[in-house]
């Protein structure tokens, strides 16, 4: 692997990224197209006015609750395994599950699909470590900044172009065989774009994995604990996509109950947040560096607060919805916007601060214990 670091779109030529790059994309694309094509159509009428809060709590919830229950096995059996081979399993794991969720949706099986969801929150679950790991496999160290900001905006893109994409395959002409389709060939360009992935061996390969996932997180925060830094990065990491969740997860209701709006202006309002924070992700990569790639954290920490605050401030100032374009409808899009931008440079440098901070590596793994934290550390750097 070279040192010399090609730039940050210069990484888009390499095969030892641009695969990578690719798999990433397509499986956040389709988590949001998925998503957000099943929120549309349950604020749509798909069920009862009453029960919509519920259907729409209940769906984040399931696309989240596997990352409390998968996370620690993932990054277990990322250590264990080779990463390229592991992320294609888990690449065609999600090839069955998209094509499950097409005939769910012919046949308009509400619960079906709402267990298709848990199970693309396992996906990424699975793949979450992976995405992380390799990285430092397959750059350099002066490339993690560009390497991390990068794959930090294509997500955000694909975020952005899947939330679109859902919401608008949902509000037209038969919305379930097009979500079905667009669900299913995005998962097959995902799975055969794995297959060019280069090796990254195991880092662990005599692990012995430990299925306990109260027992690993307790493993975890240890490991955390020992290096300050990384643990606050944790802390820091699960508060935004705690944040960043509830945003995305609200903002479909919000455009329909709060703004009168329909599926073009969910649409706009999810874009909005997903821009800035790819416009965040590329600052990063131009302000941060080597030995100061964290001050951008505290200016986006300031930023989430104060936009959150001003978004709120706004909302609560329309007037009867429908809201036509205006100075409120621009101020919340600002808002939006600029609460994007904040995530993205608090995000990513608190990513490339784990991935060069080792945690703790033990030579010998004889016992359980050591076998534990070999397993985990990975995970967290």
């Amino acid at each position: 692997m070279s040192t010399e670091s090609p730039g940050i779109f210069g990484l888009l030529r390499r095969r030892r990224f641009l695969p990578f790059f690719v798999v990433q994309f397509g499986g956040a694309f389709n988590d949001n197209l998925y998503r957000n094509a099943l929120l549309v159509l349950l604020v749509s009428g798909a069920v009862a006015a009453d029960r919509v809060n519920l259907w729409v709590n209940l769906a984040a919830g399931l696309f989240i609750l596997p990352f409390f229950l998968f996370s620690p096995l993932a990054g277990q059996l990322a250590d264990r395994c080779d990463k390229a081979w592991l992320m294609r399993w888990v690449k065609g794991a999600e090839v069955l599950i998209m094509a499950a969720a097409a005939i769910a949706l012919w046949h308009h099986a509400w619960g079906w699909l709402l267990a298709l969801l848990f199970a693309m929150g396992a996906h990424s679950a699975f793949f979450g470590p992976l995405k992380y790991a390799i990285l430092p496999q397959h750059l350099a160290p002066t490339e993690l900044v560009p390497g991390n900001a990068l794959v930090g905006m294509g997500t955000f893109v694909a975020i952005l172009a899947g939330t679109m994409g859902g919401t608008l395959l949902a509000g037209g002409v038969d919305p379930e065989l097009r979500v079905g389709i667009g669900v299913v060939l995005v998962a097959l360009l995902g799975w055969w774009a794995s297959a060019a992935v280069p090796p990254a061996p195991s880092q662990a390969p005599a692990l012995r994995i430990d299925w306990n996932p109260l027992r690993q997180f307790a493993v975890l925060y240890r490991l955390a604990a020992e290096r300050r830094t990384v643990l606050t990065a944790v802390l820091g990491i699960s508060w935004f996509w705690a944040l960043g969740a509830s945003y995305l997860t609200q903002i479909p209701n919000f455009a329909v109950a709060v703004l009168g709006g329909a599926p073009p202006l969910i649409a706009l309002l999810l874009s909005a947040f997903v821009v800035g924070i790819g416009t965040g992700s590329l600052l990063c990569a131009r302000l941060g560096g080597t030995h100061r790639e964290l001050w951008p954290v505290t200016l986006g920490a300031l930023g989430l607060g104060l936009f959150g605050i001003d978004l709120a401030l706004a909302a609560g100032a329309v007037g009867a919805p429908p809201v036509g374009w205006g100075w409120a409808l621009t101020r919340i899009l600002g808002d939006i916007v600029l609460l994007g931008t904040s995530g993205g440079l608090y995000v990513i440098p608190l990513y490339v601060r784990m991935q060069r901070a080792p945690i703790v590596r033990r030579l010998a793994l004889q016992d359980r214990k050591s076998t534990r934290l070999n397993s985990s550390h990975r995970l967290l750097s």
